[in-house]
């Protein structure tokens, strides 16, 4: 099974896995998260995200997943320097469908686990159009002078 770990500016990454305890309690073991604090340099950042992969190669997990908020910032920089490492992959750009599918597919294969999450975080991206349900129009109200049933 492959472990997640998520890298991003604080407090983001506990309010991801706070989202994940609330809706898939049983697959917070795999993941681990890191704060990134805004004094804090590149190194130290790596320095504590192989302390959460330790951790997560310890319950067992010989693959993991980065997922970052940011491409280009601190935490993702960070993740960049691990993801050179074996058995490491990087996913950037991290919104809740993504992690909703990194957790429900953590089982498969780290390479199409990165697929799957992927698809499912630019899936979750989408304009949606406002308008009325169907055979609903405005009804005017009350006070309205249109309206026939008006005191005059």
């Amino acid at each position: 099974m492959t472990g997640l770990l998520i890298i991003a500016h604080a407090p983001l990454a506990s309010a991801w896995l706070a989202a994940a305890r609330h809706a898939f309690p049983e697959a917070v073991a795999d993941l681990r998260v890191l704060d990134v604090l805004p004094e804090q340099s590149v190194e130290a950042v790596v320095d504590s995200a192989r302390a959460e992969l330790q951790a997560l190669s310890g319950s067992g997990h010989e693959e993991a997943l980065l997922l970052c908020d940011v491409f280009g910032a601190t935490p993702c920089n960070a993740a960049r320097v691990l993801a050179e490492e074996a058995g490491l992959r990087l996913l950037v750009g991290l919104n809740l469908p993504m992690l909703w599918r990194a957790l429900n597919y953590r089982a498969r294969p780290a390479d199409e686990l990165v697929l799957l999450a992927a698809a499912g975080g630019t899936q979750g991206v989408m304009q949606l159009g406002v308008s009325r349900p169907q055979n609903q129009t405005l009804r005017p109200a009350r006070h309205d002078s249109n309206d026939g049933r008006h005191q005059q």
